[in-house]
């Protein structure tokens, strides 16, 4: 790999996004079917989904650098290392390491003095609200067969808007399968706000509501059930941004 990677694919999406925020679109050969591009920005082949990879659109690239997201990607990483590649692997799971990430993105392509500007905005952005008041215990549904709890940075953020995650003890585990969570559980905790993400699929609020007990859990009753899109809370960059203030959002108009 040169000094700096003229050639970029970007199996995850929160690594595109960065790339062309901090003006290195240029170096960017590939990217995932997740990434929303920009109007404007000149298209680049898609050769990925989340879990999955077409390799030999890859090879065909012949990328100095293949950017991966997460232990969901860990097989495709090895993979490509196998095969001659150089990659580089992020875990983010905390805001913290998000920011941490995108810093290390932007040492990779040079990007420093953009990068830091745009990880200012990102930390002003996501401050904490000022006046919390009372906080709505909040429910945040990342997967629905079987149900599963928000990640690390979903809970951080749901605090920071005023609210209380109600399995805030599992957000530390990094895997989904350590954070499901039982309709029975969701009962007891009772939450009062209902965020869902469901990782590429969009979300039934009815089959929400109609799950067996739910209908006396207070968010339901009061349908305060609220679809964040995964673009915005479940890639782990600067987009959180837009999920947050859709939290702060709900949050807000139910104190």
């Amino acid at each position: 790999m040169s000094e700096v990677p003229e050639r970029i694919v970007c199996l995850s999406a929160e690594a595109a996004d960065w790339l062309w925020r901090i003006g290195a679109w240029g170096h960017v050969a590939g990217v995932t079917a997740f990434f929303e591009q920009p109007a404007g920005l000149p298209m680049k082949p898609r050769v990925s989904g989340f879990s999955t990879a077409r390799m030999k659109e890859i090879e065909a690239l012949n990328p100095d650098l293949v950017i991966t997201f997460s232990d969901v990607q860990a097989e495709l990483a090895a993979e490509l290392l196998k095969q001659g590649f150089s990659v580089l692997a992020t875990n983010q799971r905390t805001l913290a390491e998000t920011e941490a990430t995108l810093a290390l993105l932007g040492r990779v392509v040079r990007r420093e003095a953009g990068s830091e500007r745009l990880l200012a905005e990102f930390r002003e952005r996501l401050a904490p609200v000022a006046d919390v008041g009372r906080r709505p215990r909040v429910y945040f549904e990342e997967w629905n067969e079987p149900l599963v709890s928000g990640i690390g940075w979903v809970g951080e953020l749901i605090e920071r808007a005023g609210g209380v995650d109600v399995f805030a003890e599992l957000r530390s585990k990094r895997a989904a399968r350590e954070r499901v969570v039982s309709p029975e559980q969701v009962c007891r905790a009772n939450p009062e706000i209902i965020f869902a993400s469901w990782c590429g699929k969009p979300v039934n609020r009815a089959r929400i509501s109609s799950r067996p007990g739910w209908q006396d859990i207070a968010a339901v009753r009061a349908g305060q059930i609220h679809e964040i899109p995964g673009k915005d809370i479940l890639q782990p960059g600067f987009r959180l941004v837009r999920g947050y203030e859709q939290i702060k959002e709900f949050i807000s108009a139910l104190k």
